[in-house]
């Protein structure tokens, strides 16, 4: 018991540094409020989502949400994660009524683009595992951080018992680079990429190289070359993304 005590102080502390390190790595941005989250300024001037998108993803948060907690039982365990319009339902659920009722409701909400519904029938997480997957995240995005060769604003990292979950406007070198990092993390099980491709051409072109999206990025995307499968033991089918599993 006091080993298992010593792990979890040492992961906790370990998990601190990181986003410790994350914070000054992004260091001088002056918070900025949207839709009740602070968010940096520095962040949000070199998102590559249109300022547009950057408040739709609050709203739909926000909204998913609170569909979610209206049809909610004891059993229904579901996070709502929207990025450029494009929705990411991860958690648990008891039946799969309950799992397609949960994209259902969320699907409606305004200016939703499509939903990847990740949300598993079973049991859901101990704190253990929410624990495990906090520390996963941030030493992702720690490691994206560090990187000199990609910028770790172009994605957003959710993780679910050990499954990292990859968002963003990237190219795809820089989405297959951002791949083999998270991948290389201590305990990712696999990494599923829900990444709209953009060429490095239309990047540098259309935006004078400071790296924000072409116009027509929300409406449209090149989609990554098939990969593995989502396993099939307890994993419900018709999710959609793709994933790279880690070998």
């Amino acid at each position: 018991m006091k080993k298992k005590a010593a792990f979890v102080a040492q992961r906790s502390i370990i998990t601190l540094a990181a986003g410790a390190a994350l914070a000054l790595a992004l260091g001088g941005c002056v918070p900025l409020v949207v839709g009740g989250a602070a968010v940096g300024a520095g962040m949000v001037a070199t998102d590559r989502r249109s300022s547009g998108a950057q408040l739709d993803d609050t709203n739909i948060e926000v909204r998913g949400a609170a569909r979610i907690r209206d049809i909610a039982n004891d059993n229904m365990n579901v996070t709502v994660i929207s990025f450029n319009r494009q929705v990411l339902l991860t958690g648990t659920v008891a039946s799969e009524a309950d799992r397609r009722r949960a994209e259902e409701v969320v699907s409606q909400v305004d200016n939703v683009r499509k939903v990847y519904n990740e949300v598993v029938v079973g049991t859901g997480s101990s704190i253990m595992d929410r624990s495990n997957d906090t520390y996963i995240t941030s030493k992702v995005k720690a490691q994206l951080v560090s990187q000199s060769d990609i910028f770790a604003n172009n994605f957003k990292v959710v993780t679910e018992r050990g499954v990292v979950y990859l968002m963003g406007i990237a190219t795809r070198a820089e989405t297959d680079r951002a791949t083999e990092i998270a991948r290389s993390v201590d305990g990712v099980q696999k990494v599923v990429r829900i990444v709209e491709i953009v060429s490095a051409s239309e990047l540098g072109t259309t935006t004078g190289g400071t790296g924000a999206a072409p116009a027509g990025s929300s409406s449209s995307s090149v989609p990554l070359p098939p990969m593995a499968p989502l396993p099939p033991a307890g994993t419900p089918a018709g999710g959609g993304a793709t994933t790279s599993p880690v070998r």
